[in-house]
């Protein structure tokens, strides 16, 4: 005799995965998908770090290798005594400290006065500020190198560390919603006990501000130690290069010394992500509270 199946019994019979086991598996999806996308970012860098431990012939082989024969870790002893690597170094981190004490003081004053302070004509001239972004510095670059040559500062560090002493269009945007989610009792309190507005500035409103100044100090720093136009452009002399300027010197016109450029490049990079290392939650807080209002 012939008996019919029921096909939501067999539907009801499969096993099925806990709310638990459910959530689990999601989970593992989820750190896998995210890993699998941070090893694509990443593989530039694995690329450069693991260049730098080949030999010339190595890297110019075909087909390419991902890993070296042979680890060549003497490449990096070679990279700081072939150019004055630490000299550049040197130079390059004073730029970026000067550089970014002006633009902490400079924007965040600026950005005071465009979210706390009320004026005729304030949001017209923030709109003008955020205008100057359009302009790429290649618009400028002709009429502030005439200008810096006539006050004879070609050659010396002030023609990179002086624009930041008078704000940037894009730090005083950060500052300025930065301190709009700031609430306004605390400086109208301020006022009302006979501060004065610098004061504010200084002892009430930057206390709170030290997020937005971690971003800034972050996107200073990547913005000083990767700049490559304006030293060319200004630093006439060796002596004065930065990082940037010094690994041009592994380059000649025959040939390149690519294991060396890459290691030198390594360490290069190796300050900005330990710096983003000790500073990651500091930074994404200033970034996240810059939209609120």
């Amino acid at each position: 005799m012939d008996t019919a199946v029921d096909p939501t019994a067999i539907v009801r019979s499969r096993p099925r995965l806990s709310h638990s086991n459910q959530k689990k598996l999601e989970q593992a999806l989820k750190y896998i998908l995210i890993a699998s996308i941070g090893l694509v970012f990443a593989f530039p860098f694995i690329w450069l770090v693991l260049t730098s431990l080949k030999t010339p012939n190595e890297i110019v082989s075909m087909p390419p290798t991902l890993f070296p024969k042979e680890w060549h870790f003497d490449n990096y002893s070679k990279a700081v005594t072939t150019i004055p690597f630490f000299k550049y170094m040197g130079n390059t981190a004073l730029i970026f400290i000067l550089k970014a004490i002006g633009a902490a003081l400079s924007c965040s004053l600026a950005a005071y006065g465009f979210a706390m302070l009320r004026w005729p004509g304030r949001d017209t001239v923030f709109l003008l500020v955020l205008a100057t972004m359009m302009l790429p510095f290649q618009v400028t670059m002709i009429p502030l190198y005439i200008m810096y040559d006539r006050a004879h500062l070609i050659g010396t560090f002030v023609p990179l560390i002086l624009p930041s002493w008078f704000g940037y269009a894009f730090s005083i945007f950060m500052f300025r919603q930065f301190f709009r989610t700031i609430p306004r009792e605390l400086t109208e309190a301020a006022r009302i006990d006979g501060c004065p507005e610098p004061r504010i500035w200084a002892q009430v409103i930057m206390p709170l501000a030290k997020p937005a100044i971690a971003a800034l100090i972050l996107f200073e720093f990547m913005w000083t130690w990767n700049d490559f136009l304006a030293p060319l452009l200004y630093l006439s002399k060796e002596s004065n290069w930065t990082l940037a300027l010094g690994l041009l010197q592994f380059r000649s016109q025959r040939e390149t010394e690519w294991e060396l450029l890459m290691a030198a490049s390594t360490l290069m990079i190796m300050p900005a992500i330990v710096l983003y290392f000790f500073g990651q939650k500091t930074f994404i807080q200033g970034i996240a509270t810059t939209g609120f209002k």
